[in-house]
């Protein structure tokens, strides 16, 4: 491989990390400028596609001369005239649908197959008005080394001309810009000037449909304004206005200079290679630099995208806690709760008999709190109802604050548009969910009391029933981190448990249990919070992209500054 080859395969291989850390380094965010900048990374990515790459892996291929310009400028009985024969078809009526037509020498028909230059675009071979379309033309009247390529009118009424108009500009080697003495004026044309002589690409300017005693006066103006926007070293040609033969073609004289120019270019492979590197460079280097500012925005994504999951972990994490205190507070041994607990537990006996002897308050904790299997059940239903209604409470504040931070930060309100979940309230599952979660708690604890007398089958274990223990347990949950006087009366079921199991055992149980709701509630809001921080997982934003688009960006500086060396400066090796 030569020293020039070998530098250009590396320029490739930056050129494709480039596109690949662009790639990865969506805008999805509402962001200051975030939509502007959406455009502009997209405009990246497709000129990479279109033209760069294709053209950095074939630099040997044919010149591209992308003829476009004004509404009405003439372009494509330029193009006509150019070939010599009638390829593509004027537009009588404004705007024109139609595919794009390449025009290129039969032996170089291999140059554009779908895998080169514009790959997006399907080849067809016959006229279509699909804009998704490339029409190939193969003549041998033009030189081999050449191809012209007919765009859409640069400020066509038609949104989806324009589009293509600057894709295809996007892909030219040289720019073949056509003009008239009615519109070189206008202001979008120059736009599209104005990023070519950023870009430093090629560009020659046809000033066409022109009256002969305008031509001096108009295309001198024209050479200032050309000069005055950094356009000064492109050819300007003018083709007076004349008649259109019924083949739709301009006499040979009139477009001879422009064409004896293109053909010059073609036949000489040396200022072929100039052109085409000069737009390919300048288009790298505008590249790498326009990537800087990508890197830039999707910082901000990074930052704003951090910022909106800190707003939601805080608003969930909050509720989650305040949740999980209010299992275990007593919050909830009040209304339904505390009247089935009663009902169950005969409290007002139980606490007459704490002041008689301790056998004598075991065997009324017997009789009192073996109750019914009906009152246990109604307890066990009044707890899960109590639990439900509080996690319910928690998850829907945490869903209006977290949607509420989301709004107020001004960045999510697109996303938050496009779902069609409502993230300001709680999720419609939820209260299945806790139903279920409090269910398997509540079998958790019968679990938990038969496990702790499996050993030990005792008539008081056998008198009370896993039942009523569980029911008990779960009261003592409820109340574990409750303030004194605030226990609703659960207090009475701790001498049963303690008589059961002894008191280190029962306290063992008590911590397994509250250990157990807290568990779950907190899965619970985990899933919750993921309905908003899921969104955010699926924007795909790397927190590390934007080092490497700059990267990326760095590398293909070096490889450029590589490049414009002499060919006997020795390579620095890829690190």
């Amino acid at each position: 491989m030569t020293a020039s080859a070998d530098r250009d395969s590396r320029m490739l291989t930056a050129l494709v990390r480039l596109h690949d850390a662009l790639q990865a380094a969506p805008l999805p965010l509402d962001v200051a400028g975030a939509a502007e900048l959406r455009g502009s990374r997209q405009q990246l990515i497709d000129q990479l596609e279109d033209y760069v790459l294709p053209r950095q892996m074939t630099i040997e291929a044919p010149l591209l001369a992308v003829v476009g310009g004004s509404t009405g400028a003439g372009k494509s009985t330029l193009v006509n005239s150019l070939v010599g024969r009638r390829v593509t078809n004027p537009g009588l009526l404004r705007p024109t649908t139609r595919s794009a037509v390449l025009v290129h020498h039969p032996d170089d028909a291999q140059w554009f197959g779908q895998d080169r230059l514009l790959p997006d675009l399907v080849r067809v071979q016959e006229h279509s008005d699909d804009r998704h379309a490339l029409q190939l033309v193969a003549s041998d009247t033009l030189p081999p080394g050449l191809a012209i390529l007919d765009a859409p009118d640069v400020d066509s009424v038609e949104e989806d001309n324009r589009r293509l108009a600057t894709q295809l500009l996007a892909a030219a080697d040289l720019w073949l810009f056509v003009t008239s003495a009615a519109r070189y004026s206008d202001q979008v044309p120059w736009e599209h000037l104005k990023r070519a002589a950023e870009r430093s690409t090629a560009v020659a300017i046809v000033l066409d449909r022109t009256p002969a005693d305008a031509v001096t006066t108009v295309a001198a103006h024209l050479a200032r304004m050309l000069a005055s926007r950094g356009l000064k070293d492109s050819p300007l040609f003018t083709v007076p206005e004349s008649t259109v033969s019924p083949e739709g073609l301009l006499d040979a004289s009139a477009v001879a200079d422009v064409r004896a120019w293109l053909v010059s270019l073609a036949e000489d492979s040396d200022a072929r290679s100039a052109v085409v590197r000069q737009t390919l460079d300048g288009t790298v280097r505008s590249h790498a630099r326009h990537a800087h500012t990508i890197a830039d925005a999707v910082s901000h994504q990074i930052a704003a995208e951090a910022g909106l999951r800190d707003a939601a972990t805080a608003a969930y994490d909050e509720a989650a806690q305040r949740a999980v205190a209010a299992a275990t507070d007593g919050t909830l041994l009040r209304g339904e709760v505390s009247a089935r607990w009663r009902e169950f537990a005969g409290t007002g006996e139980l606490l007459r008999s704490l002041e008689g002897r301790v056998g004598l308050i075991r065997d009324r904790l017997v009789s009192a709190v073996k109750g019914t299997g009906q009152q246990a059940d109604r307890v066990a239903v009044a707890i899960e109802s109590a639990v439900e209604l509080m996690v319910l409470d928690h998850a829907e504040r945490a869903a209006a604050t977290a949607t509420a931070a989301w709004q107020e930060l001004g960045t999510a309100r697109s996303l938050l548009a496009a779902t069609d979940d409502d993230l300001a309230r709680a999720s419609r599952g939820l209260r299945r969910g806790v139903e279920a979660e409090v269910r398997a708690w509540q079998q958790h604890l019968t679990d938990l009391v038969k496990a702790g007398d499996a050993d030990r089958r005792t008539a008081r274990y056998l008198a009370y029933g896993a039942r009523g223990l569980a029911v008990t347990l779960g009261v003592l949950v409820l109340a574990d981190r409750a303030p004194e006087g605030a226990t609703g009366g659960a207090e009475v079921g701790r001498p049963l448990l303690d008589a059961v199991f002894g008191a280190e055992s029962a306290a063992t149980l008590v911590a397994r249990g509250r250990g157990d709701l807290e568990r779950r509630i907190g899965s619970l809001f985990d899933s919750e919070r993921r309905r908003h921080l899921g969104l955010l997982d699926g924007l795909g934003i790397d927190p590390d992209a934007d080092r490497q688009v700059r990267d990326a960006a760095r590398r293909v500086d070096d490889r450029r500054f590589e490049q414009s060396r002499r060919d006997e400066t020795p390579l620095t090796r890829e690190q």
